[in-house]
This record gives C-alpha cells, sequence and structure tokens, in this order.
C-alpha cells in the first residue's frame, strides 16, 4: 500500500528554516508528481507546493513563493521542502501527498501522517 513518511518539522522562530523530508514507498514513485499540503488547527487543508514526477517543473501557492522549495531525488523516493524565512502563519500540520496542484487536498487517502511545524518567538 502506499505509504508516505514525512519528518523535520519542529519549532522555529520566525525567520527561520526548515528541511521537510517525506520517504515514498508502494508504489512507483518516479510515475508520480508530488505535492505539499498543509493544515493550521481548525482550518481546511491548504495546497503549498507541487513537482512533476521527473523534478525541474514546479509550482507554488502565492504566499510561499520566494520562500519554500519544492524537490525530489527519485533515486531515493524522497520528497523535500525547504523552508525558509518562516512566519508565524506557516504554522501548521504538514503533508506529504501523492498527485499534483490543488485536486490532491480532496483525497487524504494519499496523504502521508504529517509533521508539525510551528513557528514562534
Amino acid at each position: 500500500q502506499v505509504q508516505l513518511v514525512e519528518s523535520g518539522g519542529g519549532l522555529m522562530q520566525p525567520g527561520g528554516s526548515l528541511r521537510l523530508s517525506c520517504v515514498a514507498s508502494g508504489f512507483v514513485f518516479t510515475e508520480y508528481g508530488m505535492s505539499w499540503v498543509r493544515q493550521a488547527p481548525g482550518k481546511g487543508p491548504e495546497w503549498v507546493a507541487s513537482i512533476h514526477s521527473a523534478g525541474g517543473s514546479s509550482t507554488y501557492r502565492d504566499s510561499v513563493k520566494g520562500r519554500f522549495t519544492i524537490s525530489r531525488d527519485n533515486t531515493k523516493n524522497t520528497l523535500f521542502l525547504q523552508m525558509d524565512n518562516l512566519k508565524p502563519e506557516d504554522t501548521a500540520v504538514y503533508y506529504c501527498a501523492r498527485g499534483y496542484a490543488a485536486l490532491v487536498t480532496t483525497n487524504k487517502d494519499y496523504w502521508g501522517q504529517g509533521t508539525q511545524v510551528t513557528v514562534s518567538s
């Protein structure tokens, strides 16, 4: 079965950086676009970023452009999200998701378990 295991979250000061990782198994990683989705308490899921199956093409929601970078290592079945210049409004549980762009928010069956990111002074 599809398994997505996120890591790298934690507590960070505003302006700091974190790098999230997601190790995938149970499917042919190289054949799928991948995404990051986040969800803050009491709010619905929010698409963050996506990357095509081979890498090289990515897209971001406007609020993270210039601060976050999505990447993947297809030799290791791993997806990454480099988060720089973190802001308190980035606080959320971050999920790795199989699929591309905003549609990944509609089916939680293809998300991992999530990793908590808290940005606070």
